[in-house]
């Protein structure tokens, strides 16, 4: 008896399913759920939690250029917090990238000069220029190569510490040192190359974005268990006006680090002057640092958002109106 009962729910609801014709309904699409305000006690360290070791608030690009002039390759490391590192990447015209992959991590490019071609497994070839964004997933072999006769310059983000296998399509080993410690061998490793996905497309050129779409604001550009990152743009003209009072947020278990893809944006860190950063420009904040961002000047202006943490926690000082976008 009790189990004829336990069936009558469910087939109320198949009848509910099917309309007045006689054909079955299409399922609703779940709305996605809303953040919900609430009052919390949070903790946060008394004293101002320092900066990892080598890493800066602010990395000028105008400056990393200074310290590879004359130099036709070269790469500069940004920040590697034991979590997430970064890197420039200046590479010559007509310098290719052998093929190669990751074997446990996603890696990231921003283009911010220069022009390259990107061949990733399974997608047609990627032409990637100034405001372009490629999205590698794990275990998935692609190429790099600097078209044109201008030199390109890469943000290049991954995992610290991630480790780059190359295909063996040759006898000898690549010609790119080891890891400290390591030598080459040659295996067999039993890929499955990554999928896109929603929060995961292999490539997006913002500018080419706000060019079709004035009101272009990004999203989410990369997603998965190790880290994010958000395409944020838009017009300080569409904002309130500047409160220097206004701390932002902070983030009680990631660092967030930005790259300034666009125009430019103000920075606010507790603890420090508020200083400008442009286009090319590497910002970093620790964990349980207050600070606040927002878009400067007429043009459009663009920030890449990067977190440790996958829809990691703002914490936000009591209000009661609406946090406006962009800040």
């Amino acid at each position: 008896m009790m189990r004829g009962m336990r069936l009558l729910p469910a087939l109320a609801l198949l009848a509910c399913a099917v309309d007045a014709s006689g054909q079955t309904a299409a399922p609703a699409t779940p709305s996605a759920p809303r953040p919900v305000p609430t009052a919390v006690w949070a903790s946060k360290p008394t004293t101002l939690p320092p900066y990892p070791p080598g890493i800066t608030p602010w990395v000028k690009l105008s400056e990393v250029k200074a310290r590879h002039a004359g130099q036709a390759t070269w790469t500069e490391r940004l920040f590697n917090d034991g979590r997430l590192m970064a890197d420039y990447v200046f590479a010559a015209p007509g310098t290719r990238q052998t093929a190669r992959f990751h074997p446990d991590t996603r890696e990231w490019f921003a283009v911010v000069e220069g022009e390259v071609r990107v061949e990733i497994e399974g997608q047609p070839p990627i032409t990637a220029t100034r405001g372009s964004l490629v999205n590698i997933p794990r275990q998935t072999v692609y190429t790099v190569e600097t078209l044109g006769p201008a030199p390109s310059l890469r943000f290049v983000l991954n995992v610290a510490h991630a480790k780059t296998f190359f295909v063996a399509d040759a006898a000898t080993p690549p010609p790119q040192p080891p890891p400290p410690g390591a030598a080459w061998m040659t295996t067999t490793i039993n890929r499955t190359p990554g999928r896109y996905d929603e929060f995961n497309q292999p490539h997006v050129n913002v500018r080419e974005q706000v060019s079709n779409n004035s009101a272009y604001t990004g999203g989410r550009f990369v997603r998965d268990d190790k880290s994010e990152m958000l395409i944020i743009g838009g017009y300080e003209r569409n904002l309130p006006p500047l409160d220097p009072n206004d701390r932002g947020h902070f983030h009680a278990e990631s660092a967030e680090a930005w790259l300034v893809f666009a125009g430019q944006i103000r920075y606010a860190f507790e603890g420090q002057t508020p200083f400008v950063a442009s286009e090319g420009d590497v910002v970093y904040v620790p964990s349980n640092t207050w600070h606040a961002t927002r878009f400067i000047g007429d043009q459009w202006s663009c920030r890449l958002s990067i977190t440790e943490y996958v829809g990691n926690t703002l914490v936000l000082e009591p209000r009661t109106a609406p946090r406006p976008p962009g800040r």
